[in-house]
């Protein structure tokens, strides 16, 4: 594997990382939310309606994010490729 295609995949997996964990602080969150905030909802209508949007908040930002990830997947070469060679020529210009 050459010297930019192991640049290219460390990018991507640097990105997969990140994802996951904004993923899981996402449902992270909105579930504590939810939780913390349920006693206090005096209407089962109510707690309906905010539990909906909680699940759609969560599988359409979890989808969105899995998609982009997809996405970067297919098409790395070209994505990571502009951003090493960018970051180099910055580098050369430092230098």
């Amino acid at each position: 594997m050459s010297d930019m295609q192991q640049r290219i995949e460390a990018l991507y997996r640097s990105d997969v990382r990140g994802s996951v964990l904004l993923i899981v602080c996402l449902w992270a969150t909105i579930l504590f939310v939810l939780l913390m905030t349920w006693p206090y909802i005096p209407h089962s209508g109510i707690k309906l309606v905010v539990a909906v949007a909680a699940a759609a908040v969560l599988i359409f930002n979890t989808a969105a994010i899995l998609a982009m990830l997809n996405h970067y997947k297919e098409d790395k070469g070209f994505i990571y490729g502009l951003d090493i060679k960018n970051a180099d020529a910055a580098r050369n210009r430092q230098s």
